[in-house]
């Protein structure tokens, strides 16, 4: 009998020390996670309160399909999640532009969207896309330390979309037609008599202007404006052709390029003729804004991914356009700007962006592009 009993007590201990000792065994959520939890749950949204649940059900998964604007970021992106979660495999493709935004939003309005987790929701039509969203409260599983990610690059009113980059904009220059010292470093500098009479380039569609306005306020922004068009600039309707004319000689100066655009074009031959500075306060505005469809096949899959975007390791692979976040400690936005005033809409107040450059363009006066 005393034999039975103390192996039943061995049998029990065994059992609980197994449990300790298991791969498997899962760690108790902490009670601030479990309050987030609850939190999260009674305003509607769907909170993990493990990271091992995300893995273990993303694993069961194993496809994951998405749509990304990272350009050339796009394949080695993909080939380092694949390595890293070598039981998810992971689509890729390709998402520019007005167009493709416009026919994902008919498509998801029309239920003819079929097997994609992650869409990309442009500020141009953000507000639209938010009722097919998946309502997982990412910042709050980012905020109680189940994924990694920084809280800032997460919607905090919306708490699902996450910008896993930032696009500021800069002054950029050719090295051979005007010396460094000479080049604007702040933006009231493009108001010198020096600058006036078609002596830069600047874009009629003004994101660089209106990135301006968290900083500076409408009124000033606008008063800048009117201005800046007084200057007599080159107007121009995009970016690329007229950084190619710098590039030739043909312009000096181009206020207000995506980073990212310039960037590329530094590292193509002929080298050394395009140059940048950053002016402040520095227009910056948020990108590749990605979330999970409500209708996502793969969702624990496309936490996963999020989660990997905003890495170090990610966010490397990302910088080498000048197209990372800002909040990543050692980023190439992180230490470009580092001790620099940033002039950034607040989740909320970036949907404006359009709105604030109507208001800018009418400032300028209407301009017609005479560079396309």
């Amino acid at each position: 009998m005393r034999n039975r009993i103390l192996n039943k007590v061995a049998i029990v201990l065994i059992v609980f020390l197994f449990s300790i000792v298991s791969p498997t065994h899962a760690v108790a959520a902490s009670p601030t996670v479990l309050k987030a939890k609850q939190e999260a749950e009674s305003r509607g949204y769907i909170f993990v309160s493990s990271r091992d649940e995300i893995i273990g059900r993303g694993k069961k998964e194993g496809q994951l399909r998405v749509f990304n604007s990272l350009r050339d970021a796009i394949k080695p992106l993909t080939e380092a999640f694949n390595k890293k979660y070598p039981f998810i495999e992971a689509h890729v493709e390709e998402f520019m532009g007005t167009d493709d935004a416009q026919r994902t939003l008919l498509q998801l309005k029309a239920g003819t969207l079929k097997g994609l987790d992650i869409a990309r929701t442009p500020v141009d039509f953000y507000n639209q896309y938010l009722p097919f969203l998946s309502k997982f409260d990412i910042l709050g599983m980012s905020q109680s330390g189940v994924l990694d990610i920084p809280s800032a690059m997460i919607d905090s009113i919306n708490r699902d979309v996450i910008a896993v980059a930032n696009r500021i904009q800069v002054v950029a220059y050719n090295r051979n037609l005007i010396s460094e010292d000479k080049v604007p470093g702040k933006w009231e500098d493009f108001l010198k008599p020096e600058f006036k009479g078609r002596k830069f380039v600047a874009d009629i569609r003004p994101q660089e202007i209106a990135a301006l306005v968290p900083a500076w306020g409408l009124e000033k922004t606008l008063e800048f404006a009117r201005k800046l068009a007084a200057q007599e600039p080159i107007w121009v309707r995009g970016g690329n052709r007229a950084m190619v004319s710098l590039v030739a000689g043909e312009y000096s100066l181009f206020l207000g390029p995506n980073l990212d655009s310039v960037k590329p074009i530094q590292a193509k031959p002929p080298t050394g003729i395009l140059g940048y500075k950053i002016a402040e306060p520095v227009p910056t505005r948020y990108g590749e804004e990605s979330a999970i469809l409500k209708t996502a096949e793969h969702p624990y899959a496309a936490l996963l991914w999020l989660e990997f975007l905003a890495s170090p390791e990610a966010q490397k692979i990302i910088d080498k356009n000048g197209a990372g976040s800002l909040f990543v400690r050692g980023s190439v936005l992180e230490n470009e700007t580092r001790g620099k005033q940033i002039s950034l809409p607040q989740w909320g107040d970036h949907t404006k962006m359009e709105e604030w450059q109507a208001k800018i363009v009418e400032a300028y006066g209407f301009p017609k592009a005479e560079v396309k």
